[in-house]
């Protein structure tokens, strides 16, 4: 397990939303160190943290922030993309192609960089910013689905494949957040703030997964319980308004 105070913490996608929220609940926990990574680090303004530049789908940025972050000792994989793109939708291999870039290549490449840099700093903690959806498919965005379900697989596997150097691997699950992600969306959202005090209470508990909202925990019980049902629900809203393309 890991106590936020006194680490030293890597966030991709800080420069908005929840990677913002992330790095402000770090500082305000005593966090000694923040690195604060995104594509356009000038855009990065929460006070006491280090701007870094990276875009998470090019090794040469991720290698050269792992070179000058060698004392991570906990990695927040939060850069996340969403293009609202059907399966068989008119563009969706190329949205299935960006969301797999950012959602699951991009946390893939940070782990396999970061691992030796963590086993030297005694192992830590690594957060997996999931979401409800690696747990469905929606049909409405089925592409990003897919990305999530891959991230799932890979958190599930590195969290086995990691426990004997002692990294934490945690598994952060949402419904709708409210940030610019779901700027689009008429439903109740949860605040960033309280994704972040229930993922950091997860790190420091030892937590496997967290369950950042009720409706998380609302979709897993449904999903587990009455898959059926569950699917219904989604076939008769696709028949309703989806248009296939």
């Amino acid at each position: 397990m890991l106590r936020i105070h006194g680490c030293v913490a890597l966030v991709t996608g800080s420069n908005r939303g929840l990677g913002r929220a992330f790095c402000e609940g770090l500082i305000q926990r005593g966090a000694k160190k923040v690195y604060a990574a995104a594509r356009d680090p000038a855009r990065i303004s929460t006070a006491g943290v280090i701007p870094c530049k990276l875009d998470v789908t090019l090794l040469a940025d991720v290698a050269s922030l792992v070179g000058s972050c060698q004392d991570v000792t906990l990695l927040i994989n939060n850069a996340g993309l969403l293009r609202d793109s059907p399966m068989l939708g008119t563009n969706s291999q190329a949205a299935a192609r960006e969301e797999m870039d950012t959602n699951y290549f991009g946390p893939l490449g940070l782990i396999q960089e970061f691992k030796p840099v963590l086993a030297r700093n005694g192992g830590g903690a690594i957060v997996n910013v999931l979401s409800v959806a690696s747990w469905f498919t929606n049909p409405f965005m089925a592409t990003y689905c897919a990305s999530k379900a891959a991230e799932e697989v890979l958190t599930d596997a590195t969290r086995m494949q990691l426990r004997s150097q002692s990294t934490h691997v945690l598994g952060v699950y949402a419904g709708y957040i409210d940030t610019d992600m779901a700027a689009a969306v008429n439903r109740p959202k949860t605040s960033p703030r309280e994704v972040v005090d229930r993922t950091l209470a997860g790190v420091e508990s030892g937590a496997d997964r967290v369950f950042a909202d009720d409706r998380a925990e609302f979709i897993d019980r449904r999903v587990r319980t009455d898959p059926e049902s569950f699917y219904a629900d989604l076939q008769r809203l696709w028949d309703e308004r989806g248009d296939g393309g």
